[in-house]
């Protein structure tokens, strides 16, 4: 890699190391091959409103879009997610293609990803792509904010009316579209078997795939491990 690269180059350098670790192969658009792996990044893809940084194809349907910016620009890019909306609804050449619903906006340091088919699509920052086979799974479902609208009404047999509340409560805020909560429940009010009925109506109804449950002792971590396996 050359020192003389100017700020662009080397946020480009940095994407296409990023979506090689993520399973991606970055070809340029004179010489795209489609058998060398079903995720393919196309750089500066043609659209019907200019050329789009990268095209990110899924066995040669494309399924997104990531707008490069110089690392300064970091602090700026949820200001051009404008941008990247509008390479995601236009044409692209050769193709007849629907608008496109992942989008990213990345220095190659800072990322940020949206995820057009949510209700109310909002950017969130990210480390890495995803890899194309996720993508390809994301789109055989609704997305996340979506299902947590088919959450089905608490059933609170054996609740306490404090853990009816917090579980209530939480799943509107998940509903609203509103990306932090805080729960206040005193001492020895049952929050660890509130967070795991949240838990488990995440993964039952919602289709979550993965949930992170943090503590920060190493009792609690035993404790919540048995009422987990309970």
């Amino acid at each position: 890699m050359s020192n003389n690269q100017n700020p662009e180059q080397k946020a480009r350098n940095n994407i296409d190391r990023k979506l090689n670790d993520s399973g991606w192969i970055v070809q340029e658009k004179t010489r795209v091959d489609w058998s060398a792996s079903r995720g393919i990044a196309v750089k500066e893809y043609l659209t019907d409103v200019g050329p789009a940084d990268y095209v990110l194809f899924v066995d040669k349907k494309p399924v997104g879009i990531i707008e490069a910016k110089r690392d300064e620009e970091g602090h700026r890019l949820t200001v051009v997610e404008e941008q990247s909306s509008d390479y995601a609804t236009s044409k692209l050449k050769y193709l007849n293609n629907d608008p496109l619903p992942f989008v990213y906006e990345s220095t190659g340091e800072l990322t940020r990803f949206t995820d057009f088919r949510d209700p109310k699509p909002r950017s969130r920052p990210v480390f890495s792509f995803l890899r194309p086979e996720t993508f390809e799974d994301c789109l055989k479902k609704k997305p996340l904010r979506e299902r947590f609208l088919d959450i089905p009404g608490l059933r609170t047999y054996g609740l306490r009316d404090c853990q009816i509340t917090a579980i209530s409560n939480l799943e509107k805020s998940f509903k609203d579209n509103r990306p932090r909560a805080l729960v206040q429940m005193a001492t020895g009010s049952g929050k660890t078997y509130t967070a795991i009925t949240f838990i488990y109506r995440l993964l039952k109804f919602a289709d979550a795939r993965k949930v992170l449950f943090l503590v920060d002792t190493k009792n609690l971590g035993e404790q919540a491990e048995q009422e987990f396996m309970a």
